[in-house]
């Protein structure tokens, strides 16, 4: 068939067309790639093998206590091992840490454990794992009131006492703390909180309370001191009395963990070394670390702070994670996440159980259990010792001040903190032998107490009112010292338990059993 003019027109117009495509796509898909390989080969010939194989970035926020993650001496420590550390800032965003952690835009973060349980109970599965412990709060967070208006924690137990705190803070599981311990049962359940933005905001509430009803204000250093220096206001409770409840840990996302463990090791080798040197001079780290951030804070702001800090150590760490044999008051991880999670519980942040999956899943020993079986010394790297071959031998286990035994007008003398929480206590009819079921309230009681070092418990054994007083109130004592020697083999020292007896109201629900009102020392 002959061609015609028109149809050899067409035949060029689309040889054309596949000329020019071809042609655009070497320019636009084959050239780049080309001219980009023979720049790598030209880069590689010409330059030099980088200084990091390994990048780690890690989430926290601006808290004093994460000031050696920030330090300089780390990231030049880990430089060293050709790790390049970052440290992202997410304004202390707890929930978009943990979806950062799960989406794999960071490898590590830091996390108060309450807010890594709270953050990862609703997704059903943690995306990371705790492999240190950091630091826990000792006194820079408080619960204030006014005396006149609130007097004691039982003072909360109204239906129109308020807290006044920030949320998804330190201070805000504080008073969590103070609701799942104490008896408070008339606090209302959804409207207790009053949230503000920051302990400064706390402060200012603070300042312009009317005093009609009873209110409280959970806040941080250095808003406390400005709140205690009125006269009338005075500490409810604040985190140097407890133990194990506000503490910060180091997490690794779990793939991480397991393609990188030697990366993850030495994070934490560095940092417990970086920690180790700077030890008797935090104040100047911390004051170094806020200029750092840009802000300002003088020395006896930085000395307030730093006394509200305790980091952990090494060989606490080691007992934390249950590798010495006698780790003093130091708790295990898991007994510390059992009972924060017991509080989230509680007061109601998390439904059920948040953790499902056991206390156990939520921690990894095998990296500070090899720091320990290979004899690990954080004052080595920074020629702090030298020929040492014990682990630990100049660190160790701090232990909280035991409390002293008491004289009876000591105890009379005793601050009134409250009643404590605690499911009744049941004896058989007539004796002071404890119901079994009541048994296993006094062991949970007894975790409780030891979580509260500090403070004395009076045990008050109750009977209605009628019938031979004498033989009442002896009955009273009875069941009062059987439940002080329960708690006696559950760990409770002896000094800070005493057994009394009195006649209780006729109506009273607790006027056949015992109740447990803790007090302290007046400040």
């Amino acid at each position: 068939m002959a061609r015609t003019p028109k149809s050899i027109l067409t035949a060029v117009i689309l040889w054309v067309v596949i000329i020019a495509g071809i042609a655009a796509a070497v320019r636009y898909f084959v050239l780049p790639g080309y001219q980009k390989t023979q720049r790598d080969a030209l880069a590689a010939q010409t330059g030099s093998e980088g200084r990091y194989k390994h990048a780690v970035r890690l989430a926290a926020d601006s808290f004093s206590g994460y000031c050696l993650l920030r330090s300089p001496a780390l990231a030049e420590g880990l430089s060293r091992e050709g790790i390049k550390l970052s440290v992202v800032d997410d304004g202390a965003d707890y929930m978009q840490r943990m979806d950062a952690l799960s989406r794999g835009d960071v490898e590590m973060a830091v996390f108060p454990v309450n807010s890594f349980i709270q953050c990862g109970a609703p997704r059903g599965e943690f995306p990371a794992t705790i492999v240190y412990i950091l630091d826990e709060t000792k006194g820079a967070d408080a619960i204030i009131a006014y005396k006149d208006s609130v007097g004691r924690i039982d003072d909360l137990n109204s239906p129109h006492a308020r807290i006044v705190l920030t949320p998804d803070s330190p201070s805000e599981f504080l008073a969590r703390v103070m609701i799942a311990s104490f008896n408070l049962p008339r606090l209302p359940r959804k409207t207790w909180m009053v949230k503000a933005n920051g302990s400064s905001a706390v402060y200012k509430k603070f300042r312009a309370d009317s005093r009609a009803n009873p209110v409280a204000y959970a806040m941080w250093e250095p808003d406390v001191s400005r709140a205690l220096s009125d006269r009338n206001a005075h500490v409810l409770l604040d985190s140097s009395k407890v133990k194990g409840y506000i503490v910060d840990a180091l997490v690794v996302r779990r793939e991480f963990l397991v393609d990188r463990y030697e990366v993850a090791k030495s994070v934490v080798e560095n940092y417990a070394r970086v920690a180790y040197a700077n030890r008797d001079k935090m104040v100047e780290t911390v004051m170094a670390d806020a200029r750092l951030l840009g802000d300002s804070l003088d020395e006896p702001s930085a000395a307030r702070l730093v006394r509200g800090i305790e980091w952990k150590n090494t060989v606490e760490n080691y007992a934390h994670f249950g590798l010495t044999r006698d780790a003093g008051s130091i708790e295990n991880i898991e007994d510390i996440i059992i009972k924060i999670a017991d509080v989230l519980a509680k007061t109601g942040v998390c439904e059920g159980n948040p953790l499902s999956g056991g206390a156990n899943s939520l921690y990894f020993t095998r990296l500070v259990q090899e720091m320990k079986a290979g004899n690990f010394h954080p004052g080595r790297a920074v020629n702090v010792i030298t020929g040492m071959d014990l682990v630990g031998t100049d660190e160790e286990v701090r232990v909280a001040g035991a409390a002293v035994k008491l004289t009876p007008a000591q105890w009379d003398s005793l601050t009134s903190v409250g009643e404590l929480r605690v499911e009744p206590i049941l004896f058989g009819r007539g004796t002071s032998r404890i119901n079994v079921q009541s048994l296993h309230a006094l062991e949970a009681l007894a975790s409780t107490l030891n979580s509260w070092p500090q403070y004395y418990l009076t045990v008050i054994g109750r009977v209605r009112p009628g019938g031979d007083a004498e033989a009442a109130m002896r009955l009273a004592k009875a069941r009062a010292e059987a439940t002080v020697q329960v708690l006696l083999g559950k760990g409770v020292a002896a000094e800070r338990m005493r057994a009394v007896a009195e006649i209780g109201a006729s109506d009273s629900p607790s006027a056949q059993s015992v109740s447990f009102v803790v007090g302290q020392m007046p400040y």
